[in-house]
């Protein structure tokens, strides 16, 4: 078997146990895998900015809030359907990435950490201003009658468990194929020396722009997605502590592994899961863990794998 055939073989196989889990798992872990996915196509967009171009955001809640925000007030207050409203969702999040992009790339290193992170936090106060429309702190829920998609109603749990295996899929797969292609292997290069390949000839500034606005749109379907399947729009989503999310996910699971999103998503979740129901001081035990991965898996458990087992693993 090729090395190509291999890396496909893998990812597809990870689709298909997911798959095949939906008729086996019982009905509290069935609804945690579905929330689990969409969070790993949260950080699957994170990914690609950090992981595979190597730029430290600190305000990626601020694409999945716009992501959410766009669909829930295209729901709530326009009386779009609920396929409009996820394209609408989709489309703030590209816009607020890509506006994002022509003032933040003109930073790097930890300023680019800081405009991001401002960035995010105007986001956030914003929507406690326009609580008129958004609800501020409470949110608001989306009424089940919205929650039917082409016929498909999405607070079914088996059908809320297939729309956010399809997401996760879908945007697993175009990541894969993404980072095994020449704009890809640029944003590698990118991240390991930025000055090589611009002396090489290559526009690093528009690899970036690209790679922040496929990344902001990934993480604003995530954000549109969790608002429909879960039937709830929040400023909490939008909160510092949201943009933390996503790269502690790609940390643990493996920065700049494809399935390293996933793998630390679901390990951080049950992590915290786990930890709740030992002791109400939960976030101890999730701290003590992550800094014994730290230690002793720094590449992340995904990229301990490739440094051990696999040096193909992409």
């Amino acid at each position: 078997m090729t090395v190509t055939a291999r890396v496909w073989a893998l990812h597809l196989g990870l689709i298909a146990v997911l798959f095949a889990l939906h008729f086996v798992l019982p009905a509290y872990h069935h609804g945690n895998l579905a929330r689990i996915m969409v969070l790993a196509t949260y950080a699957i967009g994170y990914n690609v900015l950090f992981g595979y171009t190597g730029l430290l955001s600190l305000g990626h809640a601020l694409f999945f809030a716009a992501g959410m925000y766009g669909m829930g007030l295209a729901v709530s207050h326009a009386g779009l359907s609920p396929a409009v409203a996820l394209c609408v969702g989709v489309l703030a999040g590209a816009l607020v990435s890509f506006a994002l992009a022509l003032l933040a790339l003109r930073t790097s290193g930890v300023a680019f950490m800081i405009v991001t992170l401002m960035f995010a936090q105007a986001g956030y106060l914003t929507i406690l201003y326009f609580g008129e429309w958004t609800r501020g702190d409470e949110g608001f829920v989306i009424q089940a009658a919205d929650r039917v998609l082409w016929g498909f109603d999405l607070s079914d749990p088996a059908n809320r468990y297939f729309a956010a295996l399809t997401l996760f899929a879908v945007c697993l797969l175009v990541s894969l194929r993404l980072v095994r292609r020449p704009f890809g292997r640029t944003l590698i290069a990118i991240r390991e020396n930025e000055e090589r390949v611009r002396m090489l000839g290559y526009d690093t500034w528009a690899h970036k722009m690209g790679a922040m606005v496929i990344s902001g749109t990934i993480s604003a379907a995530a954000g549109a997605a969790y608002g429909i399947l879960f039937g709830y729009v929040g400023a909490s989503f939008a909160a510092v502590p949201h943009s933390i999310l996503p790269l502690l996910y790609v940390l643990l699971g493996g920065a700049g592994t494809i399935l390293g999103p996933f793998v630390g998503a679901l390990f951080m979740f049950y992590l915290i899961d786990l930890a709740s129901g030992i002791t109400t001081a939960h976030m101890l035990i999730a701290g003590v863990v992550l800094v014994l991965l730290t230690l002793f898996a720094p590449q992340g458990l995904m990229g301990e794998l490739r440094r051990r087992l696999w040096k193909g693993l992409p």
